[in-house]
């Protein structure tokens, strides 16, 4: 059954830029049944947009940019279900120990439901801002991911790479569920990240919408969980489907989720849609029943 996920990011745009009333909206999100909350972002954002890889960056330099797991910290003091999640988190602007501490900590004070999409980014300036080496990102992605899994189970702690090393550290306490918090990855489908998702993921969270690229893709990681003795069926892959406005810039409900059936066929196990597809808080909670209806 396809599970139903809520982007927040912008949706306090309709509160003059306050985000605290959205949490009374992921309260009513968590209340009827919506499976995950997920929110993007950048630390800082340089004026190089036109490097954005993926077409026309749409937002501006001055939009907030809030702290993922600040936010998710707030989320889960005001829920009780829901999954908080991260579409994506820039991890290797984080030192390992410190996106360990943060993760435990957010998946302990929610009772585990913490389920972390983590990426590299696109921005060096971002990198260059944050005094980490743009170089060999995807391998300290890789290797803060090795070194997470030891602080949560081990104490003392020992990890040594390329890019990430200690010795006999203690960082308690653990998460909730232990060192398999589940993550995603969301990385281009190379072949190196596939092995990348299948050693050490759960999940993949793509760019892409259109299911006849997804397809192949999602089949070759289940076939890369198969060779590495894990369970195919347990991948988890979220995606937006394209977003199809009419007139006045109006949500056509019927177009965009008419989509959903070829995505689900595709692989994917979660549909996430925007808040700010509403025209304003008023329609979240009919948005929400429409969606909670694709999962029968």
């Amino acid at each position: 059954m396809v599970r139903i996920a809520l982007g927040i990011l912008g949706a306090h745009k309709w509160f003059g830029g306050d985000f605290r009333p959205v949490l009374d909206l992921v309260k009513l999100a968590d209340r009827k049944g919506i499976d995950q909350i997920n929110i993007s972002e950048h630390v800082v954002m340089s004026e190089a947009t036109d490097k954005y890889p993926y077409g026309r960056f749409t937002l501006p330099l001055d939009f907030p940019w809030f702290e993922p797991v600040t936010i998710l910290a707030a989320i889960a003091g005001v829920t009780e279900k829901v999954k908080l999640s991260t579409g994506i988190l820039i991890a290797p602007l984080r030192p390992a120990v410190l996106l360990a501490k943060q993760l435990a900590t957010l998946d302990h004070i929610s009772h585990g439901r913490v389920e972390v999409a983590l990426g590299v980014g696109w921005q060096k300036e971002e990198y260059d801002a944050s005094g980490i080496p743009w170089e060999k990102r995807l391998t300290r992605l890789e290797e803060q991911v090795r070194a997470c899994r030891i602080l949560w189970s081990e104490a003392p702690a020992t990890f040594h790479g390329e890019t990430v090393s200690f010795d006999r550290l203690y960082s308690l306490p653990y998460p909730a569920q232990g060192n398999r918090i589940p993550i995603w990855f969301g990385l281009a489908p190379t072949e190196r990240n596939i092995a990348r998702i299948a050693e050490l993921g759960d999940g993949w969270s793509p760019m892409s919408q259109d299911p006849d690229e997804l397809a192949p893709a999602i089949s070759a990681m289940k076939a890369a969980f198969a060779a590495r003795g894990r369970d195919p069926a347990t991948l988890q892959v979220r995606t937006v489907p394209k977003i199809i406005f009419r007139e006045r810039k109006v949500m056509d409900w019927d177009a965009t989720l008419a989509q959903v059936p070829a995505l689900v066929k595709a692989g994917v196990t979660v549909i996430e849609i925007p808040l700010p597809v509403c025209r304003g808080p008023e329609e979240v909670e009919p948005m929400i029943d429409r969606l909670l209806a694709l999962k029968g």
